[in-house]
């Protein structure tokens, strides 16, 4: 699937590291280094812009080398670029741990995944089908 793409970054394109990788790194495209302190978070620039079709979405996920070594996640994860969004894609980065987070131009700050969506109709009823988990919710399928 090809994918329209404006780089207003001076970094590359992002890309699959690897054969078998799901997501590509997203870079912060900043133009000076800034300062996340903890519990604080921001909206991080990538300079790119993206045309998806109709059917497929972006989704902007949290590096987890990130996560585990300095506590830095994706607030809202994943956050989901619509088809008919036309603006930067931005990250939004919050600081989890206790230390103060320098991002730099250019940092690799979360990972970018294309899927493919379906909508859903909904069909309104008074009564839905039995199975044997029932109204069991959180936790309820674990063992005793």
């Amino acid at each position: 699937m090809k994918i329209k793409i404006i780089n207003k970054s001076i970094h590359d394109l992002p890309h699959y590291e690897t054969i078998a990788s799901a997501g590509m790194d997203l870079r912060a495209s900043i133009t000076e280094a800034r300062i996340l302190k903890p519990l604080e978070r921001t909206i991080v620039g990538t300079g790119l812009f993206i045309e998806l079709p109709v059917g497929i979405e972006a989704q902007v996920r949290p590096r987890s080398g990130l996560a585990a070594k300095k506590g830095i996640t994706v607030l809202n994860a994943p956050g989901t670029i619509d088809a008919d969004y036309r603006g930067e894609i931005g990250v939004i980065l919050v600081n989890l741990s206790n230390d103060d987070f320098l991002i730099q131009n250019g940092e690799r700050i979360a990972q970018l995944v294309i899927a493919k969506y379906e909508r859903a109709e909904w069909e309104q009823v008074e009564i839905l089908s039995n199975t044997d988990r029932g109204e069991g919710g959180f936790g309820s399928t674990g063992t005793k």
